[in-house]
C-alpha cells in the first residue's frame, strides 16, 4: 500500500493558498457560500475536483475541515486514512463504499447526509452529479491509496 501525507511542499502550499487569514484563539468567523475561496484539491486528488480550507491545517496535528467540490462522476479510488474521516454531502449526491474495489452499485447518499469511516477501513466515493462535501477530521491528512496506482500524485494521467 502506498502512503501519500499532506506536508509543507507542492500539496501544502495548496492548502495554505487557501488558508483563510489567521485568527486569534476564541475568535469568531462566519463565511458566506460566496466567500469560500475554492482552487485545485491537492495533487493526491484525481484533477476536476476544487478545494477550500474551511478550519484548520490539514498538514498540521488537529482538527481541519475541508470542502471538495466534484463534478459528475468524479471517483476517489479506494483508499484509507490513518484517523477517522466525517464527511457530510453539502449538496449534490455521493456515493460511498467500503471495501478494495469501487463498486458503482454502491448507495448514492443525497444532500444533508452523513458518513463516518474509522481510522484504517478501505472505501471508496464515486459522484453521481456535482456535488460539495465536507470532510472533517484530525491531522495531519494522509490517504493510502489500496492500488499506488491510483495515486495521482504519484501516477498523472497522460
Amino acid at each position: 500500500m502506498k502512503t501519500t501525507s499532506m506536508m509543507l511542499g507542492t500539496i501544502g502550499l495548496a492548502i495554505v493558498a487557501f488558508a483563510s487569514p489567521a485568527r486569534s484563539e476564541g475568535e469568531h468567523t462566519a463565511t458566506a457560500p460566496d466567500g469560500i475561496k475554492w482552487g485545485d484539491a491537492p495533487p493526491v486528488f484525481n484533477k476536476g475536483a476544487k478545494f477550500a480550507l474551511m478550519y484548520g491545517d490539514p498538514s498540521k496535528p488537529g482538527l481541519f475541515i475541508v470542502r471538495l467540490k466534484i463534478p459528475a462522476n468524479y471517483k476517489i479510488m479506494p483508499h484509507s486514512h490513518p484517523t477517522d474521516e466525517n464527511v457530510t454531502i453539502v449538496s449534490g449526491s455521493v456515493a460511498f463504499g467500503m471495501g478494495d474495489k469501487l463498486d458503482t452499485k454502491a448507495k448514492a447518499m443525497p444532500a444533508g447526509s452523513f458518513v463516518s469511516m474509522p481510522a484504517k477501513m478501505h472505501h471508496f466515493a464515486f459522484s453521481t452529479k456535482e456535488s460539495i462535501v465536507e470532510v472533517s477530521a484530525m491531522g495531519p491528512f494522509q490517504i493510502d491509496y489500496v492500488d499506488p496506482k491510483d495515486d495521482p500524485s504519484k501516477n498523472p494521467p497522460k
